[in-house]
């Protein structure tokens, strides 16, 4: 039995009031040892055995035996009653509330939870009642506490809370929000993945998720799905704020910031490092209860919401890309060192995205600024290279040369039209992957985005052939 239905059925066992389970054919299921003493009943006289006809002979408690009848057959609704039940001379205050047992759609049964409730009726002493319900709110926060355990590793506790404290929680449904969505994703992780045994993989993937988490939990943001590699989060719900984009923006930047400490684990662990880019959106879409009655999500959907993955889309290792509508949206001072014209798809002209490394008080968290390696000059390298249309790769091959690497970057010289921001495939050991960061003339320069455990053997060749070509054209 898991951990978790051991907590609950030891919870149902020992709890002061009463269960009961009763099911559609009118049959009690099953009994805790508190509904037996409330009753004063045996478990053989009772389990297994019609509720009706255990019941039967005590007139004097019609009101009880109607009561749960009611419950068992007239469905669609939850009931609450107070009535007394008599044993002998002795007349019992009970507080019944009856809830269905649902598979999917379909009800099942009844569970109905007894409360002995006489010495609350019967009290006078305030101290002595003020007990009694203390000790009963005691019950229902341990409850509580296992179905926030159970649920919070699904969705975050913010979420959990409004689903329990709200009735209405639960309902399909939505409302239009201004959000900030987050769209984080690793670069090259499919040909990542492809090297890598699945159990290393997951063991990977699950310490990155974890250092990622504890930045959004840090600034408020809610994990609403974990994408493959990626992660889709947003900022300024369930629980509305004002700084929802600022928040946003501390987090991936905290984000990045904690990449060294994974890749740290990852070494220490002989994985590849690897490197992470992340979108910010900011504007209006709908948030709420997604799906259908038997399986739903909490999520948000829109137009923005799409937008913030073609922002993402743009990103190379490192990078954090944001939206006009979050730029407008924080007043703090960034840190932007670079913006971009570009034309996402489902736009209707051309936005300005900015690269923000850092965001002022009273958030004062910033990247630490690195010096790009110096682009080294080499013999002409042939290589051959596919543009990649999402995650795949277009049919025909096309041609061209390296002329300068370095350990990020490289100029690629080619006949073919390339437009900045195109993913690469290069036909390189067991590929290397690349984006197009700047079209200049006789050539682009690209960016490395995924660089597999050969890459620095690859890299050292190309150097070596270099500094050979060199001392040839001297020597002639």
């Amino acid at each position: 039995m898991e951990r978790q239905e051991i907590i609950q059925s030891s919870i149902v066992r020992d709890l002061a009031e009463g269960v009961m389970v009763i099911g559609s054919d009118g049959v009690i299921e099953a009994i805790n040892k508190a509904a037996l003493q409330i009753v004063e009943r045996k478990r053989e006289d009772l389990v297994g055995k019609n509720f009706a006809l255990a019941f039967f002979t005590e007139d004097e408690n019609d009101a009880f035996v109607q009561t749960v009848l009611d419950a068992v057959y007239e469905r669609g609704r939850q009931q609450e009653s107070y009535l007394p039940f008599r044993i002998g001379e002795t007349v019992k205050q009970l507080r019944i509330v009856s809830s269905y047992l649902r598979d999917g759609k379909e009800i099942i049964g009844v569970i109905l939870v007894i409360s002995d409730i006489t010495e609350l009726v019967e009290l006078r002493d305030a101290i002595q009642a003020m007990k009694t319900i203390q000790n009963l709110n005691r019950q229902l926060e341990l409850r509580n506490r296992v179905l926030q355990e159970t649920f919070g590793r699904y969705l975050s506790d913010e979420i959990v809370s409004e689903i329990l404290d709200s009735p209405e929680g639960w309902k399909l449904g939505g409302q239009k929000r201004t959000l900030t969505v987050m769209m984080s994703d690793l670069r090259g992780f499919t040909a990542m993945s492809e090297r890598m045994q699945p159990q290393d993989l997951i063991t990977m993937l699950n310490h990155y998720f974890s250092q990622m988490y504890e930045e959004i939990e840090k600034y408020h943001g809610t994990l609403i799905e974990f994408e493959g590699d990626g992660m889709l989060v947003i900022f300024g719900a369930p629980s509305p704020s004002e700084t929802h984009a600022s928040d946003a923006v501390a987090a991936a930047i905290g984000m990045q910031k904690r990449m060294k400490l994974v890749n740290r684990w990852n070494r220490e662990h002989g994985f590849e490092p690897i490197a992470m880019g992340i979108g910010l959106n900011t504007d209006a879409m709908i948030l709420g209860n997604i799906g259908s009655e038997k399986r739903t999500k909490y999520g948000v959907l829109g137009a923005a919401v799409n937008l913030t993955g073609r922002i993402e889309s743009y990103t190379t290792g490192g990078q954090i890309l944001i939206s006009p509508g979050t730029r407008d949206a924080i007043r703090e001072k960034l840190q932007i060192v670079r913006t971009l014209q570009v034309m996402p798809k489902g736009v209707e002209k051309e936005i300005t995205i900015s690269q923000v490394t850092g965001i002022g008080e009273p958030y004062d968290v910033y990247l630490e600024t690195e010096d790009a390696p110096e682009l080294e000059k080499i013999t002409p390298f042939p290589i051959t290279f596919t543009v990649l249309e999402g995650k795949h790769a277009e049919k025909e091959e096309k041609k061209g040369r390296l002329t300068a690497v370095s350990e990020r970057e490289a100029i690629l010289e080619t006949a073919e039209n390339l437009d900045e921001f195109d993913n690469l495939l290069l036909k390189v050991e067991d590929g290397l992957y690349a984006k197009v960061t700047e079209v200049r003339q006789g050539g682009f320069r690209i960016c490395f985005t995924s660089r597999p455990s050969r890459f620095q053997a690859w890299l050292q060749q190309l150097r070596q052939a270099s500094d050979i070509g060199t001392e040839g054209e001297k020597r002639s």
